[in-house]
């Protein structure tokens, strides 16, 4: 768990660049921490991991396929990945970035893994379980990771809850990460008389009425104000309630409706009255958010109050979030959960998502991969290098102490038990085109929370009664391939079609 106390004795984070080679017209930058937090790195590693000597994939090199390069930087402004520079200090690995788009990306996966060039992993989203298993696009990682380990212990009782199947484990877990938090501007609150969000939160006063409540007087589209941007607002608000549109027994590993759950139509009839009040920012007229897609675009203006987004979305070079969110420095920027039901059970939850990878099949080095699972699983559980990542936090991109202590709390929510995680399943990738079960189910669960397009409100009758039939059918047809593949014996391979 991470702590919430950042050690005042460790030394000035040191920056050094060096040029490397560039990616898609991106020039990788060799940044580096300072010699005292190196060698604290290091010496701590040599408590929890193996021996560099001993380690299975040291000295080899990983290739990691994604939209995104998540290991290297390309910005002095950047933080230090500390597991990855575990894994590259201490045991000599390197990481081939396989680029992909993230609209293809399942299909260019294919081709690779037909084409006999499969790269060895990408990460553990949540839309790869159980549909990418079934297509043989994603491997058993249970020869890989010991999660009976001291390491890893702490993950198995999510692996084996969500993500085996048939016996086999698919994820090499690193913990449990949240999905949408809500971030502001604290100065563009105080200015429209709000109480601050956090305070509320703290108060256990940070519900959907406060929420609503805000939003329908900071809206004017008169004057371009939308109180409310993004992609997620509406699953955030959703997942809020406790309860999935699409629900998984995890005793008896398979999916099931949860349309007739009182909760969701509070939920969805909040957000009707939010969307037929026009608090949303008309985004579907050309289906680009404000200023061109950036994250907290017209949040720092007072244009737009909030803008749901995982706390990746606030972080990056200094100048970057200022000219979005507001200045950090003069702390502008925080972010709270999202409000709770107030007629619910008194808990606020968060959408959840799993923090990792999965092996591609046919992989060539999954010894690499595991080695690289557990340098990032070991900055998650060793103080020294928590610390070190809170630091670079503070000092890197300038996160203020209550930004760290929100940031721990939702980190807490995330990881308190199994119980309490709220997962996408079943979902294929490609899920804007629902061209399958997967991407169908994935489709359902959005739109049923975002009932408003360039068409208009839809109330939670009207959205029950257009799905329900269609989305149980093929919630139907997904436990259908699961009781086949079980069946068969669990073993699937890859062939055309399968993306």
């Amino acid at each position: 768990m991470l702590k919430k106390i950042i050690s005042l004795l460790l030394a000035v984070l040191m920056i050094v660049a060096l040029v490397g080679c560039g990616k898609s017209g991106r020039e990788i930058i060799k940044l580096t921490l300072s010699t005292e937090d190196s060698a604290a790195i290091l010496a701590a590693a040599g408590i929890r991991l193996p021996a560099p000597e001993e380690a299975a994939g040291a000295g080899t090199t990983v290739k990691w396929f994604s939209h995104d390069d998540w290991f290297h930087n390309y910005d002095e402004g950047e933080v230090v990945n500390t597991g990855f520079f575990t894994f590259t200090e201490m045991y000599g690995c390197e990481l081939e970035w396989v680029q992909t788009v993230w609209g293809q990306r399942f299909d260019d996966l294919a081709n690779q893994i037909l084409g006999g060039t499969p790269p060895d992993f990408t990460s553990a989203e949540t839309s790869l379980f159980p549909m990418k298993v079934m297509k043989g696009i994603i491997q058993p990682v249970e020869d890989y990771i010991d999660y009976d380990s001291p390491l890893f212990a702490e993950m198995k009782p999510y692996v084996d809850t969500y993500f085996t199947l048939n016996g086999h484990q698919y994820y090499m877990l690193t913990d449990m990460g949240f999905g949408c938090v809500f971030p502001y501007n604290r100065r563009v609150i105080n200015d429209f008389g709000y109480d601050d969000p956090a305070d509320l939160f703290y108060n256990d006063q940070w519900t959907w009425d406060e929420f609503s409540e805000m939003c329908l007087d900071f809206t004017d589209p008169d004057a371009d104000r939308y109180a409310l941007d993004g992609w997620y607002f509406s699953r955030a608000i959703m997942q809020s309630t406790g309860v999935s549109v699409v629900g998984y027994n995890a005793d008896t590993g398979r999916f099931f409706s949860n349309l007739d759950d009182p909760r969701l139509e509070r939920a969805a009839d909040a957000l009707y009255e939010l969307q037929k009040n026009e608090t949303c920012y008309p985004w579907w007229n050309g289906w680009v958010t404000r200023n061109g897609g950036v994250e907290g675009g017209g949040v720092k203006d007072g244009l737009c109050l909030f803008w749901p987004v995982g706390s990746w979305g606030f972080t990056g070079p200094v100048e970057t979030i200022a000219a979005n969110w507001g200045d950090v420095t003069q702390n502008e920027l925080m972010f709270v959960p999202s409000p709770r039901d107030p007629n619910g059970d008194g808990n606020y939850y968060l959408d959840c998502e799993p923090n990792g990878y999965v092996l591609i099949n046919q992989a060539e080095n999954p010894e690499g991969v595991a080695l690289l699972a557990m340098c990032d699983r070991f900055k998650i559980v060793d103080p020294t290098v928590v610390n070190i990542d809170e630091y670079q936090l503070k000092n890197t991109y300038k996160w203020t102490d209550e930004m760290l202590d929100m940031y721990h709390t939702c980190y807490e929510m995330a990881n308190s038990g199994v119980g309490n995680i709220l997962l996408t399943y079943g979902v294929d990738a490609d899920a804007g085109y629902g061209s399958d079960i997967g991407g169908m189910l994935r489709n359902f669960n959005d739109d049923i929370g975002h009932p408003t397009s360039a068409g208009g409100a839809a109330t939670w009758a009207q959205a029950k009664a257009s799905y329900q039939d269609t989305l149980e059918y093929n919630i139907d047809e997904l436990n259908k391939r699961l009781d086949e593949f079980e069946a068969s014996g669990g073993v699937a391979e890859p062939s055309a079609g399968n993306s």
